[in-house]
Parts: C-alpha cells; structure tokens; sequence
C-alpha cells in the first residue's frame, strides 16, 4: 500500500510512520548461516539497519547496535535480537565524532572479543532545491557522519578481525543517479562506493573482504524526517516494481556479503533498487 504525506522531526521514529515498515519481524526465518559471528551494525536502531539486526540475530550472530539518540528504537532492536536467542549490545552516540567510532570498536571488541563483520549503515540526509541552502556546517557534518565515520570504523576495525571477516557499508542509488535535491547525502555514497572498493583491495591479503549494498528507495524513518510531504507520497513509484522497497527486502543481501559463503566476493556493489539501473 503506497504511503500517504506525512513529516517528522528528524531523525524521525518508527511507531510514528504510516504504514510502519516491515523490518522481518514475522517474516525472516534464519538457518544459522552466521553462526558465532561477532558484528557491529550502525544506524541499528530503525530502518535497514534494525532489518539486518534482525536477519544477522536469526542467523546466529551477535550484534551491537550503534544508534544516535532513539532510545525507544533501540531497545525495540534489542529485544528483537534477544528474542533470536543471541546477545545485544548497545552504543548511544554520534559517528560524526572519530573518538566516539573508536569507543563503538573498543564496546565490540570488549563484548565479543574480536569483530567477524562491521556494517556501517548509519547516515544523515537532508533535502535542499537551492545549493544556497546547504549550509556548511550540513555540509561538514553529512561528510562526517555517513563518509569520515566509515574510515575511523574500518581503520579501527581492522586490528581485530581475522581472514574470513567482512566490511559492508550501505551505498545508495544515488552514488551513480544523483538527486540534485540530496547533493551532500549523494556525494557521500558516491564516496563510500569507492572507499570501499579501495578496502577491497586493501585488506584482500588479508583475507578480509569489503562490500558495497545499493539500496534504492526503502522505507525508513529518514524518508519522512528529511523530506517534504509530497515527495513522501509519492517516495518509490517511479521504479520499475511501482513501490518504494521494505527495510525486510534488503536485509538478505547483507546476509549473503557477511555469510562465508560469500568467501570470494569482494568489491562488489550489489543494487537493491526495484529494477531502477545503477551504473
């Protein structure tokens, strides 16, 4: 069912959506496919990063949930990853600061004793018609939070992961198919998609792979929190499948990149975008 116009305060919340996304919750069925695997998501709380919480809980692993200040999302993701039988770990705070990416590695490695799979998911968006209005300081911090956060994470990461472990960020659409209304958001996906095949390339000798997921439009509390109420309506129609994707559609691809049986992808950029192309 479409989503009708609707606006919250960022960075928005769950419960208040209409409809609330489906994350999984009755849907997703795991085979232990992540059995053991110590791993850290960010943005945890809500949207895409609760879906993957959720399907990495169900494949067997445990998760810390990196969140920025939604309490109540947070202890919802928690309880959905306790429910799976595994253990929950959570970190309030704001990526855009390097020490506080060192402090979420440091919970990780002292919960779980090494990191198998870091995914940086977390992002920070806002929606402009005129270039006039990005200020700097918007500028300075979308760079810090969904780019700069992604190379203090990885570069602390790297010391306690073993061959076998897996970086994945989430890219966007927009790094190859760029709204002109989301220039900074898109400029930090474009990055992330390259930062990460350098990664690739970095860490292969060291058996650790990275990878790249693109999703298109999904719904999540950012839609409604970063974008007026009439781009909201009708936020997804024009893909080729007619709807904006669920959080719970993109969830298994990142299963897949942090599974071993992805044991020979690496620098790859897989598309979750309802048919539209990606370059």
């Amino acid at each position: 069912m479409p989503q009708p116009a609707q606006q919250q305060d960022a960075p928005g919340t769950t419960e208040a959506m209409n409809p609330v996304p489906d994350h999984g919750e009755e849907s997703y069925r795991g085979s232990g496919r992540l059995a053991g695997k110590a791993t850290i998501i960010t943005g945890a709380d809500s949207g895409i990063g609760r879906a993957v919480a959720i399907a990495f809980a169900r494949e067997g692993a445990d998760v810390l949930i990196s969140y920025l200040e939604e309490d109540a999302d947070a202890e919802a993701t928690r309880r959905l990853v306790e429910d799976a039988g595994r253990t929950a770990v959570l970190v309030r705070g704001d990526l855009s600061d390097p020490a506080h990416c060192r402090s979420v590695i440091a919970t990780a490695v002292e919960a779980f004793g090494r990191i198998d799979v870091l995914v940086h998911n977390a992002a920070f968006q806002r929606t402009h018609e005129e270039l006039g209005e990005i200020g700097d300081d918007e500028w300075d911090h979308t760079i810090a939070t969904n780019l700069s956060a992604y190379f203090h994470l990885a570069k602390a990461a790297v010391d306690h992961m073993a061959a076998g472990a897996s970086i994945i960020a989430t890219s966007s659409i927009q790094a190859d198919s760029p709204s002109p209304q989301l220039l900074p958001y898109a400029a930090t996906k474009a990055a992330i998609s390259n930062m990460t095949a350098s990664l690739a390339q970095l860490l292969g000798p060291k058996g650790i792979r990275a990878n790249v997921v693109a999703p298109g439009p999904i719904w999540t509390p950012l839609i409604p929190a970063t974008m007026p109420p009439d781009r909201v309506e009708g936020f997804g129609d024009d893909t080729p499948l007619g709807r904006a994707g669920q959080p719970a559609e993109v969830a298994p691809v990142f299963v897949m990149l942090a599974s071993d049986e992805a044991s020979y992808v690496s620098g790859a950029e897989i598309a979750v975008t309802g048919g539209k192309p990606i370059l």
